[in-house]
């Protein structure tokens, strides 16, 4: 850049700067947020400071010019995305987009916008969210992250006024309106149900009472009454078989099938070349709509100082950073849900007996408004312990019968602290002050926690807000349902006719029926703790963590192979020692498919005898080279094989060598070749492939790919059931070319250090870049970089902000 370009720049930022420090209101009265009226922007400003593909940094004078810079910006991004979050939260989708259609799936899973809107319109109704906010913390949310809310809704409003929308997602659509303090409040509702009432939404919604409910007897022996069945049903139908029940509840909570993963891992300085700890995170989250992350840096002079990654529509940093401390998270193990199994009262469906005493449910009428249609209204039913609930999806049906029902129990809709954690965490000194923010504010719903500090410390904590079921309440209290249930998958089903099975408090939670610090997982200071969606059993192989109850997670039991790979990975590179950031970024980058290393080998020797006819297939496969690089040949077809195989054949029946609880990350292994399975999968991958034109050994890039205006970007990595680190769960199509978008995967990804001075030493990288608005400079940037495996550089220091050369300086006021 020329000198005096560089000086206009040094000048332009100091003079935004001293608008920060010396010219801007403080924040004006919160005297909105709770009404839910529109806030007013009146004397709110922020300095936005904008650093190559589009990261802002963003500088104000508190809390509510904070939230009102980052309003602003995450609406010059995402406006389209965002405002279609916001009709979710308000249950308007079905007026503007139609009752059957589907939404994104970002914020609940619904499956179309009426189960939605009955839902969101349903919490609206009863103020769930104005009582949250009313709360006084810490069960509640603190002041300041009220006021980031208010100036959040503010400055995306003033975006909204002061600017065209350009991306054609919602380019002049009447459903982009300005939002309250209160929808951003119902949005950090969503997403902390998302593992609870959010994972049930068509059960609550469509949950009936039978019509005309028959007479039943106590089941002997079960001191509750036998599952009777609405009239023209066989009582058989009716009540759920406990081991397809069990198998069901493993599938819908088991990690390998979710939409949302990661990996992190945190090493201590023990192993490194200063002494100081290192963190990767890599969050697996979906590439497209409302559970996108998005960049920034967010600074109150003398306050707070963060950087890293949020979730759209929250006011926070949720993944991050700062001079010294860095944090990520996976999703847990933990169910953070359960069921009560209730009594119905004798010829009244709608009446349940607790200690042999009926309660009335409490019928809660949502009426929603139709687009080219009549308002549909629709009762749901409320107990004691939750709504009333039809299923967990359509694998695990519950159905209201004239003597059972099922109610959801699920305490993070009593939990809006989540923000409050993240703010503390960017607040935060140390590891010791992650854990100080965790046992305060007690706000992560579905998370575990990994972090190291510049000091040298490590942390691996499970610190979930997860229903109070003891494996001692559960077996007091289960139905027969529940002790099938509970041990498969966690779930707990519970006699909810007896006040002694009561899920109780502990003395150190923030709220009642949920469990307080002193019961989480956690493991410091070890040479690295890692995390790739399994419990917290092998965060360290060398020091497995037990004690811990079965809500948390297994202990013992097999491992997915990502989990595998990264202990086998993580714990090679601390022996190794003298680690750097630049460690991180290689193991990052690795694409090592651990499925390949297992069973690539057996797979091309019994290949011979199982394709005498087809060679081709065989010499691919023995030639691959185990990665997933875009160059790698032979991974697309062993990924198509793999997929075949393992998605037919049981995992116990997949390998030779079984399970080891005393070799947890060697075993199971040797391919079990002999299967019929096994020689079909590979004579309908290599099919497969040559139907669709691809040739066995085309390199990987040139059949994974995302198009993004009109340009093929090749994306590396590989699916769960291979056990890459770098994920990617692509959607194939095999006549488009392949797989031609990923779904979910590789995210925001930070590889974070420290050298000692005071600036971190920090590699970031968004693969699926800034904006989702196909207009932007920031629409595919990083995604590009992605697919070259290169990294953006962190500007965490004030002189490395103000020697950018893509530096832009926009003051933003209401």
């Amino acid at each position: 850049m020329h000198l005096r370009t560089r000086l206009k720049h040094l000048a332009l930022a100091g003079a935004a700067l001293a608008v920060v420090t010396a010219s801007l209101p403080g924040a004006a009265a919160a005297d909105s947020g709770d009404r839910g009226d529109r806030p007013s922007d009146r004397g709110l400003s922020a300095v936005i400071r904008y650093t190559e593909y589009g990261i802002p940094h963003i500088v104000a004078r508190d809390y509510a010019n904070l939230g009102f810079g980052t309003g602003w910006a995450q609406a010059a991004d995402q406006v389209c995305v965002l405002a279609d979050g916001f009709l979710t939260v308000n249950g308007e989708r079905s007026r503007y987009f139609g009752p059957d259609a589907a939404p994104d799936g970002s914020l609940s899973s619904a499956g179309t916008n009426l189960s939605s809107d009955l839902y969101f319109r349903g919490v609206k109704d009863a103020g769930t969210v104005e009582d949250l906010l009313a709360t006084p913390a810490p069960a509640g949310p603190s002041r300041d992250l009220k006021e980031l809310m208010r100036g959040w809704a503010a400055g995306y409003n003033a975006w909204l006024r002061k600017n065209r929308i350009t991306d054609p997602a919602c380019a002049d659509a009447d459903w982009v309106r300005p939002v309250t303090a209160l929808d951003v409040a119902r949005r950090g509702f969503a997403v902390s149900v998302l593992g609870g009432q959010g994972r049930a939404v068509d059960g609550i919604t469509a949950a009936r009472p039978p019509a005309s409910p028959p007479a039943a007897a106590p089941r002997a022996g079960t001191g509750s009454p036998a599952a009777a069945a609405p009239a023209g049903t066989a009582a058989s139908d009716a009540v759920p078989d406990p081991d397809d029940a069990a198998e069901a509840a493993r599938e819908l909570f088991a990690p390998e099938n979710a939409t949302m993963g990661s990996n992190a891992v945190a090493f201590s300085g023990a192993t490194t070349a200063n002494g100081r700890g290192l963190l990767l995170g890599n969050p697996h989250y979906p590439w497209q709509g409302g559970r996108r992350f998005w960049q920034s840096q967010q600074t109150i002079p003398g306050e707070l100082n963060v950087s890293g990654a949020s979730l759209l529509g929250t006011a926070v940093v949720n993944i991050g950073f700062n001079d010294k401390v860095a944090w990520s998270h996976t999703v847990a193990t933990g169910v953070p849900l359960s069921l009560h199994q209730l009594t119905l009262a004798p010829g009244d469906p709608t009446a349940y007996l607790v200690d042999g005493k009926p309660e009335r449910m409490t019928p809660r009428a949502v009426t929603v408004a139709v687009k080219d249609g009549a308002p549909v209204t629709r009762t749901q039913w409320w107990t004691r312990y939750g709504p009333v609930v039809g299923g967990l999806g359509a694998q695990l049906p519950l159905p209201w019968t004239a003597t059972t029902a099922y109610a959801l129990n699920d305490p993070n809709a009593a939990n809006l602290r989540g923000s409050d954690t993240a703010l503390g965490f960017g607040r935060a000194r140390s590891a010791q002050d992650i854990v100080d923010t965790l046992q305060r504010t007690q706000g992560l719903p579905w998370v575990n926690t990994i972090a190291a500090d510049s000091a040298g410390h490590s942390l691996f904590t499970q610190s979930q807000v997860l229903p109070r079921i003891t494996d001692e309440l559960a077996a007091r209290c289960s139905t027969p349902l529940g002790r099938a249930t509970y041990p498969a998958s966690g779930v707990a089903v519970l006699d909810g006719s007896r006040s002694d099975c009561a899920l109780g408090s502990d003395p150190d939670a923030v709220q009642p029926g949920v469990f307080g610090p002193a019961r989480m997982p956690v493991l410091r200071d070890t040479p690295y703790v890692e995390n790739s969606n399994d419990s917290a059993w092998l965060a360290n192989a060398d020091r497995p963590l037990t004690g811990y109850e079965r809500i948390f997670g297994t202990v013992a039991t097999p491992r997915s192979l990502r989990t595998r790979g990264g202990i086998e990975d993580v714990a090679a590179m601390a022996d190794r020692g003298r680690l750097t950031v630049a460690d991180l970024q290689r193991q990052q980058f690795a694409n090592r498919a651990p499925a390949g290393d297992m069973a690539a080998a057996d797979a091309a020797k019994a290949c011979t005898s199982a394709l005498p006819e087809d060679p081709e297939v065989c010499r691919v496969i023995g030639d691959w080279d185990r990665t997933v690089n875009t160059d790698s040949r032979g991974a697309l077809l062993f990924d198509r094989f793999w997929r075949k195989f393992t998605g037919t054949v049981k995992p116990a029946d997949q390998w030779k060598v079984p399970f080891s609880a005393a070799d947890p990350v060697r075993t199971p292994n040797t391919l079990n070749t002999g299967l019929p399975e096994f020689g079909k999968a590979l004579a309908a991958a290599a099919a497969e492939l040559r139907a669709a034109g691809i040739a066995l050994d085309a390199p990987l890039g040139a059949h994974q790919f995302v198009v993004r205006n009109g340009e093929r970007i090749p994306v590396s990595g590989g699916t769960e059931s291979l056990g890459i680190w770098n994920k990617a769960e692509p959607v194939w199509n095999a006549a488009g070319g392949g797989y031609v978008e990923v779904a979910h995967g590789t995210s925001h990804v930070q590889a974070v250090g420290w050298d000692g001075s005071r600036c971190p030493v920090a590699r970031t990288l968004l693969s699926y870049s800034q904006s989702s608005n196909p207009a932007s400079p920031h629409y595919s940037d990083q995604t590009r970089l992605f697919a070259g495996e290169r990294w953006v550089t962190s500007r965490f220091c004030e002189k490395d902000v103000l020697r950018s050369p893509a530096l832009r300086v926009e003051v933003v006021r209401g």
